[in-house]
């Protein structure tokens, strides 16, 4: 799926403060810790005597939190976009480096105000925005020493893919969208040289990404380069087709100004982008592919591994755990073999390669499988859940542009009040070739009951303030679409033994990932270590093997949230059933871990411990 975060959509760019700056930020965070403690020890009683009462305190606070959301916003155009936000659909974040200095020194405020107002005696749902705020601004600060801004572009993020994306989520209902579409694409030259500028000060400290990832970056842009200002384009996408509110004449105005602006703005600007990647970038970029090959990569590392899990484990750990998740797998995977007359699985694997029955014979067919397994699933949604989704849900295929480097799937979020609806994004590059046993097992995971209904869900909350419905945490959300490939069983799905074994693989492909994404970032592998492991311990076709091989590179960390986060959500979900006993609810437990939107994986545990304690029940 597509995440956003409070920092950054799509474009997952950060920046590097002054040094003072960065050292007063995590001195402050420290100092509220501190004072956080000592107040509620009673040690501030001169402090507590001044303590506002709590509804001023909780206004005070929803205020903040709506002011955080509408800076943010406001700081990033294309997630204001993405949430049905028009305001600022002329506009691109800055990315300047001044410019996100600027919000980090924004953020400190906010963090200097929250450590000004006590929670003491507020609802748990208000302490709990303080601390998610708190922790997600401290979060900023940190990550910033690593100068992730001048990183700022792989195949799975950057303009290069980010721009047409933004552009195909924009609304399009009368003259002004039109308008608000023309200026972004008359912008576009401003945003890569911006982009450019952070990337040449980051090859200058040998803070790149490796030379594989920097040549899929290529290939994209150079697809895109190479396209006419016509009804190719993903840019002209908008002007194919007008909603009757816009008259004849101001379509013939928009058509010409856009047309324009492609042919004169935007390829020109993908054309520089181009040349300044061959020319100067590619060349220094580094071989390796690991993370460790840049300055403090070890250290930023141990860093994306905290903020991608939640938890407080090593490489070396989650290395071992994944390890022992493959071996798990493997012997499940075993026994569908056996009965289907396989005596190992390497054989079964190659058998499942050669048989047309488990390949599409069309991009549309598999499409239609996806489509087919969520709307099964739907109405046994709710043997699972109590509350469920109010907003719609469809399929769609990959971008032509961008199908090449994708993952088999992804979901994209639609907007809160349903205008867009939640999208199933279903890649159908080399269709054929695409294995179908794992279908079943994604569709649960992208669409229902996973990112769709959790997401879905969370934008619905009334009881939360927008920072936190629209937030997420790797571990939890792509934890939750894992653990939510496996509720197929508890509904009495995956009745054929090839979509069960499908299930394992796509389990085992993301047990695969502890191994091989510590591997390559902690342990110094080679790409070529990384698709050996994969043919060794798994049936995952080449096309799917070579993508996502190219990911985990391009995106240290990220892909470990998945296995983590859903062993988490088992291990909660067991430790929930054996305390509760004849209490314990299924449904019960599901509306629980969902009625807060995305939470850090520690919070969650307190949470279902806290629920466990009251004796379970409903969720409030």
């Amino acid at each position: 799926m597509l995440v956003r975060n409070s920092a950054s959509t799509f474009f997952l760019l950060g920046t590097l403060p002054p040094t003072a700056t960065y050292t007063a930020f995590m001195n402050l965070s420290t100092r509220l810790c501190n004072a956080a403690v000592l107040l509620s020890l009673g040690l501030f009683p001169a402090l507590q005597a001044q303590v506002a009462p709590v509804a001023e305190r909780t206004a005070q606070l929803n205020k903040l939190f709506d002011n955080y959301w509408q800076d943010n916003l406001r700081h990033s155009p294309e997630e204001a976009t993405s949430v049905g936000d028009k305001r600022y659909n002329d506009q691109w974040t800055d990315f300047s480096g001044a410019a996100f200095n600027s919000w980090l020194a924004k953020e400190g405020t906010y963090l200097t105000q929250l450590g000004n107002i006590s929670t003491e005696g507020l609802d748990p749902q208000t302490k709990l925005s303080v601390e998610l705020l708190e922790r997600s601004i401290v979060d900023d600060q940190e990550s910033a020493r690593f100068k992730e801004w001048e990183m700022p572009v792989n195949q799975f993020s950057g303009p290069q893919t980010g721009l047409p994306q933004i552009l195909a989520i924009m609304p399009f209902d009368d003259v002004k969208d039109y308008d608000n579409y023309i200026a972004r694409l008359r912008k576009v030259p401003a945003a890569f040289a911006e982009v450019q500028e952070a990337m040449t000060l980051g090859a200058d400290e040998h803070r790149t990404p490796p030379t594989l990832v920097m040549d899929q970056v290529l290939k994209q842009v150079v697809g895109i380069a190479s396209t006419r200002a016509d009804s190719s384009s993903p840019f002209l996408a908008p002007i194919q087709k007008f909603p009757a509110t816009v008259p004849a004449a101001e379509q013939k105005r928009i058509t010409k100004e856009a047309t324009e602006a492609v042919q004169t703005k935007v390829l020109p600007a993908y054309d520089r982008f181009r040349r300044f990647l061959v020319a100067q970038y590619i060349p220094a970029t580094h071989a390796e592919p690991g993370i460790s090959a840049i300055p403090d990569g070890a250290a930023y590392y141990d860093f994306r591994i905290r903020q991608s899990t939640t938890l407080k484990k090593s490489a070396d750990e989650i290395h071992q755990i994944g390890l022992a998740e493959v071996a798990r797998d493997e012997a499940e995977m075993l026994v569908i073999a056996k009965k289907l007359g396989y005596t190992d699985l390497k054989t079964f694997n190659a058998a499942n390669k050669a048989n047309p029955k488990l390949h599409p014979t069309s991009p549309d067919a598999l499409v239609a499988k996806y489509q087919a397994y969520l709307d099964g699933m739907k109405p046994r949604l709710p043997q699972l859940f109590g509350r469920l989704p109010k907003a719609p849900l469809t399929v769609m295929k990959v971008p032509a542009y961008m199908e090449a480097q994708q993952s088999a799937a992804y979901y994209q979020p639609g907007t809160p009040d349903g205008s867009r609806p939640g999208e199933v994004f279903v890649n159908t590059y080399h269709a054929t070739t695409r294995g179908l046993q794992s279908v079943e097992a994604i569709s649960y995971h992208e669409g229902l009951p996973g990112h769709h209904l959790q997401i879905s869900i969370a934008q619905e909350l009334t009881s939360i303030p927008e920072f936190r419905k629209q937030g997420g945490y790797t571990a939890y959300t792509e934890g939750w679409g894992l653990y939510s490939e496996r509720l197929g069983k508890d509904v009495g799905f995956y009745q054929d033994p090839y979509s069960d074994y499908g299930r394992l693989e796509a389990d085992i492909w993301r047990a695969i990932r502890l191994v091989v994404d510590t591997g390559v970032h902690s342990k110094h592998w080679t790409r070529q270590q990384m698709v050996d492991y994969f043919h060794d311990h798994s049936g995952i076709d080449e096309t799917n093997i070579q993508s996502e091989v190219d990911r985990y590179i391009a995106w240290p960390a990220q892909a470990l949230g998945y296995k983590m986060g859903q062993l988490k959500l088992i291990e909660l979900r067991e430790r929930s059933r054996s305390k509760l006993g004849p209490k314990f609810s299924l449904s019960d437990y599901h509306d629980l871990v969902l009625d807060s939107g995305a939470l850090p994986l520690d919070v969650l545990e307190q949470r279902v411990d806290a629920w466990i304690a009251a004796g379970g029940g409903r969720s409030s």
